[in-house]
């Protein structure tokens, strides 16, 4: 926790950013951490985190799980509530759908839609194709007969479910903290990260 308090942003594994894998390691871990000899412990840590008041998880970097300190959640809300160009032109009209339905409804499960038991689209594809332009907060859930599923939510409801009061920041200057956080990162880190927006 020391680590994402300092940095604002740790993501779960990547070869130069600071992670979970590579703190827990002690190097960078190649590949799916899933084949380490330590990935029981990290995904031990990965949802201890998860589960911290404290910590947020979006796929800010690089399209990957990112842990987000508190610090930074005026800026994810700001970026998230945008809906600037950026994330709605290339959205699929399966994301377009459910975006709305979560807009509507405020939150949603994905083992919930009917059209998640037909042949015509995965809703896995299109919360991807949502949370990688942080439109939605995703969270990933067991459901009663095991399988995977996710809950996603507006950023209203995930606000009003953590207790979050949003202050009011302009998306342009939250993307301008979150790059200029990034840009020390990569400058001490030796990495070249991106974001969704770059």
């Amino acid at each position: 926790m020391s680590q994402l308090q300092r940095c604002g942003l740790l993501l779960e594994s990547d070869p130069r950013l600071p992670s979970i894998c590579s703190l827990i390691s002690g190097a960078p871990v190649r590949g799916s951490w899933w084949s380490h000899p330590l990935a029981h412990t990290i995904f031990h840590v990965s949802g201890q985190l998860a589960d911290h008041s404290d910590v947020l998880i979006t796929k800010l970097i690089f399209g990957k799980v990112t842990f987000v300190h508190r610090k930074l959640w005026p800026e994810i809300f700001a970026i998230g509530t945008a809906r600037e160009r950026w994330q709605t032109k290339d959205l699929s009209p399966r994301a377009r759908s459910m975006l709305k339905i979560v807009g509507e409804q405020g939150s949603l499960r994905t083992d919930e839609l009917s059209w998640a038991r037909s042949a015509k689209g995965k809703p896995g594809d299109a919360a991807r194709e949502l949370e990688q332009k942080l439109l939605i907060h995703a969270g990933e859930f067991h459901t009663a007969t095991g399988t995977h599923a996710k809950l996603l939510e507006s950023w209203q409801h995930w606000a009003q479910r953590t207790g979050f009061r949003p202050s009011v920041i302009s998306a342009d200057r939250a993307m301008k903290r979150i790059e200029e956080t990034l840009d020390d990162l990569d400058e001490q880190f030796g990495a070249k990260a991106k974001l969704p927006w770059k």
